[in-house]
């Protein structure tokens, strides 16, 4: 957008200051009840309160959507059957700790789903029964219910009064309430005219008297979307997961067919298996910890994403956030505050500065922008109080006032003595001059270029008295301001190989100079919404995955069309429509943290994986040897571990595959730390972690249970 010829907000939300960045520096949630860590006390209570949803789990027509554990869950009955059938100790150890899988499992997978549920509760106690105040086409208002709205109507919202439905402000100014959906107590400034229009059904306005357009249904509300987005309900696979199931499926099959086969070969060799042996010895050859774990790190990846803030709108964005290359941002509003207010008046050479002063107070009387608004001020302070009084008197005495449009980029006054004063941009205010047989002084045009070039945006003042040549009596400077820790924020975008594009309407100076000070890659000046679009097009083109965050309707297709797109809440809501992640705190540079946690989630996903496969090395030790070392004496040298008996040594795998379900849990939720390094870096760390990991745990934990196990009877 262009920002002589748009208006734009010039108010800041509190959620986007330097107060929100040292919150999420410090791991705080703004939607309660949320922490981004859990103790072991409280993930102990977690496994408590969730015990029942994970039997009700139990359930064959719930496990069979994980192939992996509904193998173990068949085994489970047929080891319960052996039991019943055949009892001995050792039968219903094996078939308990089977059973003690499935279970653990299920209370992995529930406890990820419990946070969001509590969140979700919390957002429901925010909703409430409200009535809404429509009004109708010859301009009066009729009481009616807020379910009973419907998009486009118009309702009047007065102070202390709950807002009914989501929708856009288009007449009025208010401080609004917002801490239903981000927990902040200090409250926001929404206003018809620019790119914070939108409001939340359920938040309240404090002052002021707002007309509010309904842009959605009932119960399609943003806090209904955030409730069923928390509390797990909408969502689905992603294609990372879904490729990772079918692996896992495939090596379960291959194992599957592997114990099958062993059967007839133990025949003839003389020593045939018992069921349950042949089932234990499948349980702990398939991957079982990554597929017991699968769903809950996928929950939890999004409930991080929830715990900063940030409602993704599926899982599929925030992989796709851990991929992303090249970043745009819209500059007003994101990565500037959006407010660019007068700062200066500065005169045309050789004249004085009361002239520009009052040129300026009277043209921009009628401009309602937030930048002509700071322009009255500005020259309100700089005016006394006669003078002031007698301006504002002007209406009464006959003057016609020019409103500010974006067509003519300008506003101004006609006084009733044939005075004419305009104020606009300054390429507007010299066709306005010229075309009335005026010059645009060379001194003007330098301040203009000035001001242009230091990232300012600069409007020209001019009047015409009667029978006299219009003339140019100077310049006002409007500023936008850079966002404190921007630069450090785009530095450390940039440490994750993240490139940082500005895309903005202003002219390339001023282009140029914000995006030096804020410290981006590169910048697209004077962009349209097309522009915005074919540029992401090019990218996506060259095989890089886009991100973009934008809060303006002009942003909605560039938001629709990147693999990640972030609205900022204080948006419009065609914006957040448009975009697959919204951030409540409105925060640009938030994308770090969502760029941190999807390659959080891809990195937790691979080590799991890694780990599970790894440590399955370590039961070939344990229950290979145990099933033939009667019949196959020599293969007692593989028992390296020194297991107790074969009896013993096969429940003590078992156990310890039930038990590392549980140990992983609370990695499974934190997720595996994510560490800006180069990616050769990061594989060799989680290999010798993970990897060796996963091979050295099991020998450890497998002797450990034996000389627990080797002394209960039956096991010898």
């Amino acid at each position: 957008m262009n920002p002589s010829s748009t208006t734009q907000s010039s108010r800041t939300t509190p959620g986007s200051g330097p107060a929100a960045r040292s919150r999420h520096a410090r791991g705080e949630a703004l939607i309660r009840p949320g922490r981004t860590s859990t103790t072991y006390a409280q993930l102990a209570r977690q496994l408590v309160t969730t015990f029942p949803q994970a039997v009700a789990k139990l359930d064959p027509r719930h496990v069979w959507r994980s192939p992996v554990m509904f193998v173990v869950w068949v085994g489970s009955v047929v080891t319960t059957v052996q039991a019943v059938v055949d009892p001995s100790w050792f039968a219903w150890a094996v078939a308990v700790w089977l059973w003690a899988t499935v279970l653990f499992a299920n209370m992995a997978e529930a406890v990820a789903e419990g946070r969001g549920k509590a969140q979700a509760a919390t957002l429901r106690a925010t909703r409430k029964t409200t009535t809404a105040e429509r009004r109708l086409a010859d301009g009066s208002l009729e009481t009616v219910a807020a379910s009973d709205l419907a998009i486009g109507d118009l309702v009047v919202v007065r102070p202390n009064e709950i807002i009914p439905g989501d929708g856009d402000v288009v007449e009025g100014m208010a401080t609004v309430d917002e801490s239903a959906i981000t927990g902040e107590s200090a409250p926001v400034i929404r206003e018809s005219g620019g790119d914070r229009s939108a409001v939340t059904g359920g938040t309240t306005v404090l002052s002021d008297r707002i007309t509010v357009r309904i842009t959605t249904k009932p119960g399609e509300t943003f806090i209904d979307r955030m409730i069923a987005l928390v509390e797990g309900a909408s969502r689905q696979k992603t294609p990372n997961e879904i490729a990772l199931t079918i692996l896992l499926t495939v090596l379960t099959i291959i194992f599957l067919l592997a114990v099958m086969a062993m059967q007839p070969m133990a025949i003839y060799s003389g020593q045939p298996q018992s069921p349950v042996v042949l089932v234990a010895l499948l349980v702990c050859l398939i991957p079982t910890t990554i597929g017991a774990l699968l769903s809950a790190i996928g929950i939890a990846g999004m409930d991080r994403l929830v715990q900063h803030n940030v409602l993704a709108m599926s899982g599929r964005a925030v992989e796709a956030a851990g991929d992303v290359s090249t970043l745009l941002l819209d500059k007003t509003g994101t990565i500037t505050y959006g407010n660019r207010r007068a700062t200066e008046l500065l005169a045309t050479p050789g004249l004085g500065n009361d002239g520009v002063t009052r040129a300026a107070y009277v043209s921009s009387l009628a401009d309602e922008t937030p930048e002509g608004r700071s322009i009255v001020e500005l020259a309100a302070s700089a005016l006394d109080t006669p003078s002031r009084e007698a301006l504002d008197r002007l209406p009464q005495a006959g003057a016609t006032f020019v409103e500010f449009s974006a067509a003519t980029r300008m506003s101004g006054a006609d006084l009733p003595d044939g005075t004419a004063y305009r104020k606009g941009a300054a390429d507007s205010v010299a066709r306005w001059v010229k075309g009335l047989g005026g010059e645009m002084p060379s001194g003007v045009l330098t301040e203009v270029d000035g001001i242009a070039t230091s990232g300012g945006t600069p409007l020209a003042v001019a009047v015409q008295e009667a029978g006299q040549p219009p003339r140019v009596l100077g310049v006002i400077h409007l500023k936008d301001v850079v966002k404190p820790g921007m630069k450090e924020r785009f530095a450390q975008l940039r440490s994750m190989g993240i490139k940082t594009v500005m895309v903005t309407g202003d002219n390339p100076l001023t282009a140029k100079s914000i995006a030096a000070e804020a410290g981006v890659d590169d910048f697209l000046a004077e962009a349209t919404p097309e522009d915005k679009m074919a540029l992401i097009k090019l990218e996506q083109h060259g095989g890089r995955l886009i991100a973009m965050t934008g809060d303006g309707t002009n942003d909605a297709p560039a938001l629709a069309q990147s693999d990640v797109g972030v609205a900022m809440n204080t948006g419009t809501s065609a914006a957040k429509e448009a975009a697959n992640m919204v951030d409540l705190d409105s925060d640009p540079t938030k994308l770090i943290d969502i760029v941190s946690i999807g390659k959080q989630l891809l990195i937790t996903r691979g080590a799991l994986t890694t780990f599970s496969i790894a440590n399955d090395i370590a039961k070939y030790f344990a229950i290979i040897p145990a099933m033939f070392v009667v019949l196959f004496p020599g293969l007692d040298a593989l028992n390296i571990m020194g297991l107790a008996s074969p009896r013993s040594a096969i429940v003590s795998a078992v156990i310890f595959n039930a038990l590392i379900i549980i140990a992983l849990i609370p990695l499974s939720l934190r997720g595996v730390r994510y560490r800006a390094v180069g990616s050769t870096a990061l594989l060799r760390r989680n290999i010798l972690i993970y990897g060796l990991g996963g091979i050295m745990a099991p020998f450890i934990g497998i002797k450990l249970i034996d000389l627990v196990v080797s002394h209960l009877p039956g096991m010898m």
